[in-house]
């Protein structure tokens, strides 16, 4: 069983920053993979940022340039860094991870962008 702690959510003004983190803990063997996803309010979940062990991230088209995922592996531990949010960015972002083979999901963090 792997455990999730996600932090870093908040408000934040248009053009801001936040940093969330995600630290795995428990019966780690692996982090194969390990993403941000985002729940919007009336939305469906979707992918944000993504990143393979020893891979390259990917990332969805509307984030683009302004978020980047990075990922400790020592600490087990994926970020998002997240620059010039939007009022769109709002939305409930959860932690996802692959440990083979099984995944699982974080509770969810708030981001709220507002002025």
């Amino acid at each position: 069983q792997v455990q999730l702690v996600e932090s870093g959510g908040g408000l934040v003004q248009p053009g801001g920053s936040l940093r969330l983190s995600c630290a795995a803990s428990g019966s780690i063997l692996s982090l194969a993979y390990m993403a941000w996803y985002r729940q919007a309010p009336g939305k469906q979940r979707e992918l944000v940022a993504g990143i393979l062990s020893g891979g390259s991230p990917n990332y969805a088209d509307s984030v683009k340039g302004r978020f980047t995922i990075s990922r400790d592996n020592a600490k087990n531990t994926v970020y998002l860094q997240m620059s010039s949010l939007k009022y769109e960015d709002t939305a409930v972002y959860y932690c996802y991870v692959v440990s083979p083979p099984r995944s699982y999901w974080g509770q969810g963090t708030q981001v709220t962008v507002s002025s």
